[in-house]
C-alpha cells in the first residue's frame, strides 16, 4: 500500500469524534481496505488529545487541526480592495469572493487578523434594499465570525491523490483551498441538511448578523458544488437539495450509507418490561426535546414503560438530566454512555424511536434497522426514504402522533416483529458497508485517475468526441447501482 493517499477531510468529526457522522466515516476507511488514508479533521476549537476511534491499518496518519485568524501583519489596513471586493459579492449573493480570500490567506498568512473587514461590510451594506439594519457594531460583530471562519482556509492538507470531504462549511473551506492551491480532485460527501440554517448558539446574534452567516455558508456550499469533481448524496433528499443549491446532475452520485451486519445482528425480542430506545448525542440540537414531550404522554398511556437514551455524550449529559427532569419522571428514563459495541446500541428497547436532530445523517436509522427492531420515525430529511414501508413514519411537530405510533407498537408484539423483521431484509439488501465501499472505491478511481489524452482526426485537427460514458458511470450500468 504505497500508492499516494487519500485525504479523508472532516469538520471536527472522524477518528476524534464519536457521532453519526463519525460512525459513516469510520465504515468508509474500513471497509475500504485497499485504500490508504489520510484523516485530517479541522476544528474551532483546541483539538482532542488522542483519536476516539482505534485507528486501521490503512490509516497512514490522523491529524486534527484547530483554526486560527493567523497572526496579523506589520501594516495594519492592508488588503483594503480584497475586503471590499469579498464583502459586495457576500452580500450580494456572489460566490467569486472566497477564491480571492483563499489566494490571499495563501501568499499572505497573516492577513486575515488585520484584514478590514467590518468596514468594508458596514460600506457595502449601505444602499440595499430590503435588509436589516447593520450597525457597526454588528458588522464588526459579523467580520470577527467571519474571519474565525475564514481561517479553515489557512489549514494544511497533506499530499493526496485526492481530497474526499465529508461534513460542512470548516471542511469544505480547507477542500477548497487545496483544490486552488494544488488542483487535486474533489470529492464532495453531501451528508447534512441544508448548511444555511441558523445554529443554536446563534439565536442571540441580530438578524443582519445571521444573514449574513447564512450567505456566507450558501456560498461556501455554492462553491463546493462547483469545484468538487463528483458528489455523492447519501439519499435522494440531499440529492435534491443539492441540486437546488447549484450542483449539476451530471456530477452526482448516489451512494446510500451502509453499514456491516456482523456489527448489528438481529437482536432478540424482549418479553418482560416495555421499553423504547433512542440513540443521540443528547444535545440541544439533537432531537431529544421532541421525543421527550413525546414519551410524555406513551408514559402515561403505557404504565412503567421505560425510555433508554443511548449514546448521550459528557458533554450534554448535564442538559439532558435538565430536560428530563422537567420533562417526565426520571424513573422512567435511563441514560446510557455510547457502548462500546454498536451491536448492543438498540438491544434495550422493543420499539426505536428515531427522533434525529435537523443536521443528523440517517446512519442511526440504518443501524436500528440492521438490528431488526420496529422503528418509529419522524419524517425529517431522508427518513421516510430509509425507511420505506418497513417502518412507522409520523409528521415533525406532533407529539402526540409519535406517541401514539409508539404506543400501537408496544402494545402489538406481533406486528412488530414482522415490522423489525422486513427492516432488517431491506437494510441487508440496500445498506450495507460492503455496498456503500464498492461504490465508493469506483469512485475514487474515477476521480483520480488522469482522463485520457484528447484523440484527434488528422483531417480536422480536432478533438474526436468522447465516445463512451466514464469510467464510474460505466461501473454503475454494469453494477446497477
Amino acid at each position: 500500500m504505497t500508492e499516494t493517499p487519500v485525504c479523508l477531510l472532516t469538520g471536527g468529526g472522524y477518528p476524534y469524534r464519536r457521532d453519526a457522522l463519525s460512525g459513516w466515516c469510520r465504515a468508509l476507511v474500513e471497509g475500504l481496505r485497499r485504500v490508504r488514508f489520510e484523516l485530517l479533521t479541522v476544528l474551532d476549537r483546541d483539538p482532542p488529545p488522542a483519536p476516539a476511534y482505534p485507528l486501521p491499518f490503512n490509516v497512514a496518519a490522523a491529524r486534527a487541526i484547530a483554526i486560527g485568524d493567523g497572526r496579523a501583519e506589520r501594516r495594519r489596513g492592508d488588503h483594503q480592495d480584497v475586503a471590499d471586493r469579498f464583502a459586495t459579492a457576500l452580500i450580494g449573493d456572489d460566490d467569486s469572493g472566497l477564491r480571492e480570500m483563499a489566494r490571499l490567506v495563501d501568499e499572505h498568512p497573516g492577513a486575515l487578523a488585520s484584514l478590514p473587514l467590518a468596514g468594508a461590510l458596514a460600506g457595502a451594506w449601505r444602499g440595499t434594499e430590503e435588509l436589516p439594519r447593520l450597525s457597526m457594531r454588528d458588522a464588526k460583530t459579523a467580520a470577527a465570525l467571519l474571519r474565525h471562519a475564514l481561517g479553515a482556509l489557512a489549514v494544511p492538507t497533506p499530499e493526496a491523490r485526492l481530497l474526499h470531504c465529508v461534513g460542512g462549511t470548516t471542511a469544505v473551506l480547507t477542500a477548497l483551498a487545496a483544490r486552488w492551491r494544488t488542483g487535486v480532485p474533489l470529492l464532495l460527501t453531501e451528508a447534512r441538511s441544508p448548511v444555511s440554517r441558523q445554529r443554536p448558539d446563534e439565536d442571540k446574534l441580530s438578524p443582519s448578523v445571521r444573514l449574513l452567516l447564512r450567505r456566507f455558508r450558501a456560498s461556501v456550499v455554492r462553491t463546493g458544488y462547483a469545484e468538487a469533481g463528483l458528489i455523492a448524496p447519501l439519499s435522494t433528499y440531499h440529492h435534491d437539495w443539492a441540486l437546488r443549491h447549484g450542483a449539476s446532475a451530471a456530477r452526482m452520485v448516489r451512494v446510500p450509507p451502509g453499514v456491516d451486519p456482523s456489527d448489528h445482528p438481529c437482536a432478540g425480542e424482549i418479553n418482560d418490561d416495555r421499553a423504547v430506545v433512542w440513540a443521540g448525542s443528547g444535545g440541544p440540537d439533537s432531537g431529544l426535546s421532541p421525543l421527550l414531550a413525546a414519551f410524555e404522554q406513551v408514559a402515561a398511556a403505557v404504565p412503567g414503560v421505560v425510555l433508554h437514551l443511548v449514546g448521550v455524550t459528557a458533554t450534554h449529559e448535564e442538559y439532558a438530566a435538565e430536560l428530563i427532569e422537567r420533562t417526565v419522571p426520571g424513573s422512567a428514563v435511563r441514560l446510557y454512555p455510547l457502548p462500546a459495541e454498536s451491536g448492543q446500541r438498540y438491544t434495550a428497547g422493543q420499539v426505536v424511536a428515531h427522533v434525529p436532530g435537523p443536521s443528523d445523517p440517517p446512519y442511526r436509522l440504518i443501524e436500528a434497522m440492521m438490528s431488526g427492531r420496529p422503528v418509529v420515525g419522524v419524517d425529517v430529511g431522508p427518513a421516510a426514504e430509509i425507511l420505506g414501508d418497513t417502518g412507522v413514519v409520523v409528521q415533525p411537530g406532533d407529539p402526540a402522533e409519535l406517541a401514539i405510533a409508539i404506543v400501537n407498537q408496544l402494545r402489538s408484539p406481533a406486528g412488530r416483529r414482522a415490522l423489525g423483521d422486513a427492516a432488517r431484509r431491506r437494510a441487508l439488501t440496500l445498506f450495507t458497508n460492503e455496498r456503500m465501499a464498492r461504490t465508493y472505491e469506483a469512485l475514487y478511481a474515477d476521480l483520480a485517475t488522469s482522463p485520457p489524452a484528447p484523440a484527434v482526426e488528422l483531417t480536422l485537427a480536432v478533438a474526436a468526441p468522447r465516445s463512451e460514458p466514464p469510467a464510474t458511470v460505466r461501473w454503475l450500468l454494469r453494477e446497477g447501482v
